[in-house]
């Protein structure tokens, strides 16, 4: 930890006098003691502390007369860590944080930086609620050409008018990444760049080994193994705009044709042990190999034990990979060979895939007391800078492309996790629902449950969004008739108290 806190000291000590000295031409910047008062819709702990760990601890350093102020949104304190909800807090709705920031923009002695997610972004820029930054960037002759076009084309995606209003410093990012092995043994050309869903499916198919005992799944959601409904719904469907709710969260909008097909799509992969199945699970031959030993380290792991062909995977998941195969010789493990291609897209969205995020979001409040401070915060934690010092960072891919880079000696193809576009979240915005309906959850445990009843047979599949439908609808109006009262689930069972998350 000693060790840890030196480095990351020293590397601060580093990275301080180019800030200082890239700051050094602002106007009054040394002398004046000034306040720069920053919100968000998200919990930022206490005192900013996420936000300031995130983002201002550098700039801080570099301009110690500028004193950073948190404006609280909502109170999220009583769920920062956990437990569950009181009875009292049940009998009051969460407030929308949206609504809430939009309050507080508004106010006497408003936030001058706001951070927020795209989905929220839309909803200010309805209300002009942020500046334009067009103006800004080109008097500075700040430098967007090396961000990355999948946050400029993200940012610029719920824009009315197809400017900036808001910049994001890191974005999180997936892509398919494929086993050489698996496609070498089967014959089979490896995925390229911009196929479509079904192009994948079908080369999936080309590569699926249904032996239990030599089993080798074409394609899955997760590398590990079996991924839940929601996730895969997330990843699949968001892309085509598909909605669980209407736009009020009143009702659900599943018992239709649209639904019906993607069900139908996932639903037969399954049967057909395409992608991992629940079913699965039941096999005890399969599961007998997926029993770690000395001989097998990695046998939990589908991806990295050579039973997997492709596999959505965040940027993050690489060093899994990455570590298993450094660590090969001392593990009695065979080094898996990859690369990754972009994920697949639906033919009337191309490039637009639902596992990208744009982290860090922020604008200028168009009521800020002090914009020029905070365009000049905007201008550091998004330019080189910033990157810089962020460089090392394993997790998160920075937006500028000068610093997206695969590791040294790889051939990876870093561009896989860029060149795709972001689709708006239309399926698990749960923060947001969350603090609507603190049971909202239970919806989706419904729909785990008649996917499961569709994928038996026991129900057709229409007849199982039909159902999920009904039972949705009624457990939210339940919700908003008794927030604190037990949820009857439409099967003869009931729900009890809300629990945070």
């Amino acid at each position: 930890m000693k060790k840890s806190w030196i480095a990351a000291a020293l590397s601060l000590t580093m990275v301080l006098p180019t800030v200082a000295a890239c700051t050094k031409g602002d106007a009054d910047d040394k002398d004046t003691e000034r306040v720069l008062r920053v919100a968000a819709t998200s919990d930022n702990g206490e005192e900013g502390e996420y936000f300031r760990q995130q983002f201002t601890e550098i700039f801080e350093y570099a301009h110690p007369n500028i004193k950073l102020e948190f404006v609280e949104v909502v109170d999220n304190s009583s769920m920062r860590y956990g437990g569950f909800i009181s009875p009292e807090q049940q009998k009051e709705q969460q407030p929308n944080p949206v609504v809430k920031l939009k309050e507080v923009m508004q106010a006497d002695n408003p936030p001058d930086i706001v951070m927020f997610n795209l989905n929220e972004m839309q909803d200010l820029l309805t209300d002009n609620l942020l500046q334009p930054l067009d103006p800004m960037i080109t008097k500075d002759k700040f430098d967007t050409t090396d961000i990355a076009p999948i946050v400029l084309d993200g940012l610029k995606s719920v824009s009315p008018d197809g400017k900036l209003y808001a910049l994001s410093p890191t974005f999180s990012s997936a892509a398919l990444v494929y086993n050489k092995k698996v496609f070498d043994e089967a014959g089979a050309p490896y995925p390229e760049d911009n196929m479509t869903w079904d192009q994948v499916f079908d080369l999936a198919r080309r590569v699926t080994n249904k032996d239990s005992a030599k089993r080798v799944y074409g394609f899955s959601f997760n590398s590990q193994g079996y991924m839940d409904y929601m996730n895969m719904m997330s990843i699949y469907a968001s892309p085509m705009g598909m909605s669980i709710f209407d736009k009020d969260v009143d009702k659900l909008t599943v018992d239709s044709d649209n639904w019906e097909k993607v069900w139908n799509t996932l639903i037969q992969l399954e049967k057909d042990k395409v992608i991992p199945s629940q079913n699965d699970y039941q096999d005890e031959v399969f599961q007998q190999s997926k029993q770690p030993s000395a001989e097998k380290p990695y046998a939990h792991d589908d991806f990295l034990s050579n039973r997997l062909a492709m596999s959505v995977m965040n940027y993050y998941d690489l060093s899994r990979i990455d570590n298993a195969n450094k660590n090969a010789a001392k593990n009695n493990f065979t080094p898996v060979e990859y690369n990754a291609v972009t994920l697949p897209s639906h033919p009337d969205h191309p490039g637009v895939v639902g596992s990208v995020s744009l982290n860090g979001i922020m604008g200028i409040n168009a009521k800020a007391g002090n914009p020029k401070d905070a365009w000049s915060f905007l201008k550091f934690i998004n330019g080189e800078d910033y990157a810089r010092a962020k460089a090392k960072n394993n997790y998160q891919l920075l937006s500028r492309k000068s610093y997206i880079k695969a590791k040294e000696g790889s051939d990876l193809n870093i561009n896989a996790f860029i060149n795709v576009k972001p689709a708006l979240e239309t399926m698990n915005d749960m923060y947001s629902l969350y603090r609507k309906y603190p049971n909202i959850y239970a919806v989706y445990n419904v729909a785990q449950m008649e996917y499961m009843q569709a994928l038996q047979g026991t129900k057709s599949i229409r007849d199982a969004l039909k159902s999920w439908q009904t039972r949705g609808d009624s457990m939210l109006q339940q919700m908003r008739d008794n927030p604190n009262g037990p949820l009857d689930m439409g099967d003869g069972s009931t729900m009890g108290a809300a629990r945070a998350w």
